[in-house]
């Protein structure tokens, strides 16, 4: 079994927790990391050289609609309801197999060079078993560790199309792509209960609960829910550890303690929801109640990929709140500041904790997988490295040296170990052009 050691670097593992003291080795065998320590004897390792990085764990992208790279851009200056005419009306539609599998390894790809080890691929548009072979196969060509969200398409019509089909969910259980020491995880991305008349969410989190998956649910924008549809769905036992809400922006105090109190995760993409106007994310309501979020990236087609901008903008949003209150009312005793820790941990073992995976990922510690990030501290945007854990958070994609992800180098030297990029950048720029027109999707072009 291969063996491989990391010496010299700075390791942060597991944020928010301070830094290693002093330059950290970590060994790792096959999938595994086996220890963390200073000078670990390991002769037949293969050795990198890791003076002068930061190591942090593998980045978390807890909800990301994968499936849509090929139109990165194009929503940039549109709102929440004008995304959902758009890209879900008119587009998503269009989408063939193939389209499916080129925006999903683009956007996998483009994932792991900006950090991302494991990625939350909400893939609602899978709307043949053909479509979700698509996704999963491109999922397995990139390398990357993820959670194969499935879903099927609404088609821009009301969320009533009846339960999650069970007998998909067995089929794509029984492949091998979902094996229990392989990368790829299933789970349910369904329209829960703000989107779905209650027979129909009972369904979808029975089928999760009984498969043993974890479902995730958007939360945002609408009516609310009845309080009866609350009550019955924690009578029956339907909401814990299994069950994710991405967004819920606009859930009320009392119902937020009751999830969170059942172990129920929640899944921000601070970006996107403010630019978008899903309301204002819920990190300081989750810190209220001892809770914490996990971060996603959302749409390719408004923002960039990098998870680490979507950990400072809620950190950034949170510390606005908190200060805007403290104004108001200054006699009153501030929260408790959040830190560059607390961000780095939002980006990975609270994605993990959402995902189910936080057994296997989301630290670096003795037995876990090998996921993990060497950020080059040296460059001249970093430097001095006065704070590991601050030059950490305010990394960018030019400052990822290097990511492994199971035990398996995915990008080193600044560069995807993936040999085609330049035949997938043509496919993925024809199928976006494709679905653009036929869409007649209102976008900006260069002029020839």
């Amino acid at each position: 079994m291969k063996r491989t050691i990391i010496r010299g670097g700075l390791v942060i593992a597991a944020p928010p927790a301070a830094p290693n003291s002093g330059a950290t080795d970590i060994l790792i065998e096959g999938s595994r990391i086996i220890a963390l320590g200073e000078n670990l004897a390991a002769h037949d390792a293969e050795e990198i050289d890791a003076v002068g990085r930061i190591i942090i764990p593998g980045l978390v992208n807890a909800h990301m609609h994968t499936w849509q790279s090929g139109l990165r851009g194009v929503s940039a200056d549109w709102n929440l309801l004008e995304y959902l005419v758009w890209i879900h009306g008119a587009a998503a539609p269009l989408y063939t197999e193939a389209d499916l599998h080129v925006g999903t390894l683009a956007g996998a790809l483009n994932q792991i060079a900006c950090g991302t080890t494991t990625l939350g691929d909400w893939c609602h548009n899978a709307a043949t078993p053909g479509h979700a072979d698509a996704a999963v196969e491109a999922l397995t060509d990139a390398g990357i560790r993820a959670v194969f969200f499935h879903g099927v398409p609404r088609g821009g019509g009301p969320h009533d199309a009846g339960p999650h089909p069970a007998t998909e969910v067995d089929r794509l259980l029984a492949k091998p792509a979902f094996a229990d020491d392989g990368l790829l995880t299933l789970g349910l991305a369904a329209p829960g209960p703000l989107y779905s008349p209650f027979d129909v969410a009972q369904a979808d989190l029975s089928l999760a609960r009984d498969r043993g998956l974890v479902i995730s649910m958007h939360h945002s924008g609408g009516p609310p829910c009845p309080p009866e549809v609350w009550t019955r769905l924690f009578d029956q036992g339907l909401l814990g550890p299994h069950a994710n809400f991405v967004h819920a922006n606009q859930i009320d105090a009392d119902l937020l303690k009751r999830l969170i109190d059942v172990g129920v995760s929640f899944t921000i993409t601070p970006e996107v929801e403010l630019n978008d106007g899903h309301g204002f994310p819920i990190t300081g309501k989750l810190r209220a109640l001892g809770a914490a979020p996990s971060l996603g990236i959302d749409i390719e087609t408004g923002i960039s990929g990098e998870l680490l901008i979507a950990a400072r903008v809620a950190l950034a949003h949170v510390r606005g709140q908190d200060y805007e209150a403290f104004r108001a009312a200054p006699d009153d005793p501030p929260p408790a500041r959040l830190t560059a820790g607390d961000a780095l941990a939002w980006a990975t073992i609270e994605g993990a904790r959402a995902l189910g995976l936080q057994d296997r990922i989301g630290s670096l510690e003795p037995g876990k997988q090998a996921d993990l990030v060497m950020i080059d501290a040296r460059a001249l945007n970093l430097w001095p490295n006065n704070d590991p854990t601050a030059m950490a958070l305010q990394a960018s994609l030019a400052n990822i040296e290097a990511v492994m992800i199971g035990g398996v180098w995915r990008k080193q030297a600044g560069r995807l170990l993936y040999g085609a990029l330049d035949s997938l950048r043509v496919e993925l720029e024809a199928s976006g052009a494709r679905i653009a027109a036929a869409a007649n999707l209102p976008i900006r072009r260069l002029q020839a």
